[in-house]
Formats: C-alpha cells, sequence, structure tokens
C-alpha cells in the first residue's frame, strides 16, 4: 500500500549534506565544468542571478591575476631584485633617489595573492557543489530555487551563512592575512641590515632557527636563560596567586568570620585600580632612592649612601616581581574562587563531619579536589597569560638588569619582552618571528597536555 512505502531518503536530502567530492564524481558534464566556469550549471538551471554572482567573483579574479596577482607572486618568490639607489642629475646638479623593489610589500602582496587564490578555490568548490544540487533536485522532480527562495533561505534557514560571511572575511583580512605575513618573515633575512626600501631582504630559510638553536651562538646562550626564567616565572605566578588566592578566600568565607562583605570590598578595592598604576606606584616605592630603601636607611638597616637592589640585582628583581604579581594576582584568585566555594554542596561537607572528618581532612578529599576540577582550565588559562605577561615585567623592571652575555636582553625578559626588544627597538624583525612562533608551539604543546589530563577534560560530569 501507498501508505507504507518507503520515503526516499536521497531526495530530501538538504544541499550542505552533499559533499564536493560527490558533486564532481556523480555531477553531469555541465556540473563538472562549474568547477571551473564558476556558475555555468547555474545559469543553464535559470538560476540567473546566483550564477552571474560565481561568474563576477571569477572574471574579478582573473583580471586581478592578470593586472597583478602574477607579478605578485614572481615578487614573492624573489622578494625584490631592484635595490634602492641613486642617480646624479646633471640638469639640477644633486643626487637623486630611484625607486626599487620594497621586500614588505612583495612579501605582503603575495600572501595576499595566494589568500584570495585559496578563496577562489573554496569558490569554485561552492560553484559546483551549487551546480550539483540543482542537478540533484531536477533529477528527483524537487523545485529548483529561484533568486527570490535564496533571498528567502538567508533570512531562515541559512540565516547564519548570511550573518557570518562579513565577520569571516574581517578575520581573513586582519587575523589571518597579517598571521601568515608575521610567519613568513620568520624565514626571511628581515632585521636591522635589511629594512626595506633602502635595502631588500631575501628569503633564508631555517636559518634564523638554526642560530636559535645553534650551540655557543649567543642568540642561543640568550634563548635558553630566558626561556628558563619565562617557565620559572609562569609557574610561580600561577601557583602563589592560587594558592595564597585560595587561603584568604577560605579564611574570608569561614564562619567563624565576621565582617565578610568589609573583607571582600577590601581586595575589591584594590582589584579597581588600574594594574599599570599599581605596576608603576610599586616601581617608584622599591627604586634606589623610593620609599622603602629610604625607611631602611633611616632605621639603619643599610648604610645611608646604599640600597637595596630590587631591580638592578637579577636575583633580587626576579624575587621582587614574583612578589609584586602576587600582590596584585592574590585578589582576582580570591574572587573567583570564592564564587566556586560557595558552590559546593554544604551536603557533602555535612556528611563528612558526621563519618568524624577533621578540618584538614575535608579540605583535602572535598574542597580541594572540587577547587581543582573546576579552576583547572582557568589555571591553564593563567599559565598562558604569565607567559605572555608583558606589563608586569615590562613596566616594574623593564627586562633589567641588562647583561653583555645576552643578545640585547635583560636578566628578567620574558620571551615576549625578547621579542618586543628584538622589533621595536633592534629592528629584528625575523629573530622576533622565531621567537613568536616557538612561544606559540611551547604555549599550544603545554595547554593541550595539561589540559587532556585533567578531570574536567576526562570527567565532565564528576561534580554535577
Amino acid at each position: 500500500m501507498g501508505i507504507f512505502r518507503k520515503k526516499d531518503r536521497s531526495a530530501a536530502r538538504r544541499p550542505v549534506d552533499i559533499r564536493v567530492s560527490e558533486s564532481f564524481k556523480k555531477g553531469n558534464i555541465v556540473t563538472r565544468l562549474s568547477f571551473f566556469l564558476f556558475g555555468l550549471g547555474n545559469i543553464i538551471n535559470k538560476q540567473i542571478v546566483r550564477g552571474i554572482l560565481f561568474l563576477a567573483i571569477e572574471v574579478g579574479y582573473i583580471a586581478y591575476m592578470i593586472s597583478f596577482g602574477f607579478s605578485a607572486i614572481g615578487n614573492f618568490i624573489t622578494l625584490g631584485t631592484v635595490e634602492q639607489g641613486q642617480t646624479y642629475n646633471e640638469a639640477l646638479g644633486i643626487y637623486e633617489y630611484t625607486a626599487g623593489d620594497n621586500s614588505m610589500l612583495c612579501l605582503l602582496y603575495g600572501v595576499i595573492t595566494f589568500v584570495l587564490t585559496a578563496a577562489i578555490i573554496f569558490v569554485a568548490c561552492m560553484s559546483g557543489k551549487s551546480a550539483y544540487c540543482t542537478q540533484f533536485r531536477k533529477e528527483k522532480g524537487l523545485k529548483v530555487p529561484n533568486f527570490r527562495d535564496d533571498l528567502r533561505s538567508l533570512q531562515e534557514e541559512n540565516l547564519h551563512a548570511f550573518l557570518l560571511t562579513f565577520p569571516i572575511i574581517g578575520i581573513l583580512c586582519f587575523t589571518i592575512v597579517p598571521l601568515i605575513f608575521m610567519i613568513l618573515i620568520a624565514f626571511t633575512s628581515y632585521d636591522h641590515n635589511h629594512q626595506p626600501p633602502g635595502t631588500l631582504f631575501s628569503w633564508v630559510g631555517l636559518d634564523n632557527f638554526a642560530a636559535m638553536f645553534s650551540q655557543g651562538s649567543k642568540l642561543a646562550s640568550t634563548f635558553w636563560p630566558v626561556l628558563s626564567w619565562t617557565l620559572i616565572w609562569a609557574v610561580f605566578a600561577t601557583v602563589s596567586c592560587f594558592i595564597l588566592g585560595l587561603l584568604l578566600a577560605l579564611l574570608i568565607n569561614r564562619k567563624g568570620t565576621r565582617g565578610k562583605g568589609f573583607w571582600r570590598f577590601m581586595f575589591v578595592l584594590s582589584v579597581a585600580v588600574p594594574q599599570f598604576v599599581t605596576l608603576l606606584s610599586m616601581r617608584t616605592i622599591f627604586n634606589a632612592n623610593g620609599p622603602v630603601n629610604v625607611i631602611l636607611r633611616e632605621l639603619g638597616v643599610i648604610g645611608m649612601t646604599e640600597s637595596v637592589p630590587f631591580f638592578t640585582n637579577p636575583l633580587y628583581a626576579k624575587i621582587t616581581i614574583i612578589c609584586i604579581n602576587i600582590w596584585i594576582g592574590v585578589p582576582f584568585t580570591m574572587l573567583s574562587t570564592t564564587g566556586i566555594l560557595q558552590n559546593i554542596p554544604a551536603e557533602l561537607y555535612e556528611a563528612a563531619k558526621i563519618d568524624g572528618a577533621s578540618a584538614p581532612t575535608i579540605f583535602r578529599k572535598i574542597t580541594l579536589p572540587y577547587m581543582l576540577f573546576v579552576m583547572t582550565p582557568n589555571l591553564i588559562t593563567s599559565f598562558t597569560g604569565n607567559i605572555n605577561n608583558f606589563n608586569v615585567i615590562f613596566l616594574l623592571s623593564g627586562g633589567g638588569p641588562d647583561s653583555l652575555d645576552y643578545y640585547y636582553a635583560g636578566k628578567t625578559d620574558l620571551l615576549v619582552t625578547w621579542l618586543y626588544r628584538l622589533t621595536i627597538t633592534q629592528k629584528d624583525y625575523n629573530l622576533g618571528a622565531v621567537i613568536g612562533i616557538l612561544v606559540f608551539i611551547i604555549l599550544a604543546v603545554l595547554s593541550l597536555l595539561t589540559y587532556r589530563r585533567t578531570g574536567a577534560y576526562k570527567d565532565e560530569g564528576a561534580f554535577q
């Protein structure tokens, strides 16, 4: 009977469910040609507007490549061949600069061209897929949508595609292209000796990475100590703020503590002060002639002409920075942990007390596991943030004290502040790009490995 006829599921498939490979394999000759002549299948099947849009994109790309794209690719390969020079103008009796190639623009325009080529390949796939969807509908006896149907779909089931198109274009232009550009700089000789447009830089492959890791080089003798201090700083800054913030939250939230609102307000007040103001104030307080050293002189702890080298001695500077970071970071941790502590079910504590568990046991068996379960992802985020914590180091010590044994780095420089020195101060953009890539690799590996071992990842419903 007709009512028991099996439904043809293939006819009900949506265009989004059809793969590009399926479109090319099962499509007819018109569909396959649509991968190369955009919009052909749509135009033949009377989807004129959609087909013209596809075709216009292809024509625009071809016009771009003929007028500029192919030369941009050639310049990308060479990064320029003509240097800026001087010629003597006999009529004026002066030397004039003659324009040469700009290696930076050659690299940038090449990246843009390749990104546009990748985008056009995506559009080609969409053109072929759209043609096959039209072919598919005609074969199944379904209605082929016209332009009005397309507009209606953008307001309904395809609304997300319409609204997300412009943000995606923005990400492509202002995030992807600059990111690729900066990564490629790591494989060039773009340093203080090769500054466009005056001079050209060239491709050097992995030479910058080799120099960073080659034994005995000044770059390697700088990179490894700076990396070690970066990891030590990140661990101490993260762990100290977490432990002290947790203890502070426990102290304020205990039943016997009076004036809980007042204590929380005081710490919130410290958070309300802009961080850079606090850091600059601390730098002044612990300066060689700051209030702390002046008070120590008046008390006779140090000589009248002496001062504690809070920022001039490498060890003192590192300890001072960690302590000041604790002062800044503990209130944030206290506030976040307070909310988590208040959400721990009271029944767990009541059951533990009935069983005769002591306060340390309750903390070790209930409070701490719950806190670690919830806070571990936040700790990983804090760890990565401390590795890239530019403000604390730059505003307190400026990376100093400087060392002649390092390549334009100080004893308290993190990788990110060293990168700042290499790029902004020394114009060694290639080395800065190398460090940026290495920082990304380190953070990605540590974050992923750590997060995959946490309870929040392995057992999401453990405390639900």
